[in-house]
Order: structure tokens, then C-alpha cells, then sequence
């Protein structure tokens, strides 16, 4: 599984209140819409300028604060092909690869990235590749975790194993 896109940065602690304000949390519920609403209050040009494929780097700590799966949920019915960051709020990281969003923990790209530079993430491989010429490694995600991301999150890919997909 591969990804290519153009990077967004933010710094750290970027917590799921900004990712996906808590005011839609129960009142916005479909994917179109909450993918308007993703990172406004931190970004507000964010959801309208993302592209399919872009990817998010950031970071120490993204996704802390409440366990809300719609944080990850609203960055990928937005289109972001991943979220690169220091490290990960336990909790987000595991929403992340519940709902499809694939999330790769590598320190070492956010000195290497501005805004707006492309970049690709090869996930089979562990590898990133900046646009700047630089390369990045990462330990590949287990088989099984590729699996749920490729068949689109954890509900689908277990839909898809019992046959009912």
C-alpha cells in the first residue's frame, strides 16, 4: 500500500477537540459533513484546501485528549491519505487504524517537511520519501494491521473475512 501527497504540518499536541470539535460530536454524523468540519479550529483553510491523498504530518502527542473515534474518522472522510507524526495518543492511534486512517509514527520527518512539499509513504516497505530527496524508515505496520487499513477500517475488513461484504 502506497500514498502520495502533499503535506499539511501542525506541531504537537494536536488533540481531538481541534481534529474534530466536540460541538458536532453528536449532532454531525455524516462522513461528507464531518469532513467539512475537520481541524477548523485549529486550520479553518484546512478542509477547505485538502486534497485526496494529502497527508498530515505532525508532532509529539496527536490525537491526545478524549478517546472520540470521530477524530479519526473526519480526517479520512477528508481524504487524508495519512497522519506522520513524533508519536500518537495511545487511544487516537488505535481509532486511527479502526476507522482506515493509516498512521505512521516517524520522528524524524517533521524537521525534513514544510508545508505544501510532497511526499510518499510506502507502507509495505517502511518507507517515506520526501520530495526534498530524503528518505525515512519506519517500521512496517504488522500484515494484519495493513489488512484492516486496506479493506478500509476494522468493520469492513471483518464484513470482508465472514463473507458479508
Amino acid at each position: 500500500m502506497k500514498v502520495k501527497g502533499r503535506v499539511w504540518k501542525y506541531g504537537d499536541d494536536i488533540n481531538t477537540d481541534v481534529i474534530f470539535p466536540g460541538k458536532y460530536t453528536y449532532t454531525v454524523l455524516d462522513l461528507e459533513e464531518m469532513a467539512k468540519h475537520a481541524l477548523e479550529d485549529l486550520d479553518p483553510s484546512f478542509a477547505k484546501e485538502v486534497k485526496p491523498g494529502d497527508l498530515i504530518v505532525a508532532g509529539k502527542n496527536f490525537g491526545c485528549g478524549s478517546s472520540r473515534e470521530q477524530a479519526a474518522t473526519c480526517l479520512k472522510a477528508a481524504g487524508v491519505g495519512a497522519v506522520v507524526a513524533k508519536s500518537f495518543a495511545r487511544i487516537y492511534y488505535r481509532n486511527a487504524i479502526n476507522q482506515g486512517l493509516p498512521i505512521v509514527q516517524c520522528p524524524e520527518v517533521y524537521d525534513a517537511v514544510e508545508k505544501g512539499d510532497e511526499m510518499e509513504i510506502d507502507f509495505d516497505k517502511g518507507e517515506i520519501r520526501t520530495s526534498k530527496g530524503d528518505v525515512f524508515s519506519f517500521s512496517p505496520l504488522p500484515e494484519f494491521v495493513r489488512g484492516i487499513l486496506e479493506d478500509g477500517g476494522l468493520i469492513p475488513h471483518i464484513k470482508k473475512k465472514l463473507g458479508k461484504s
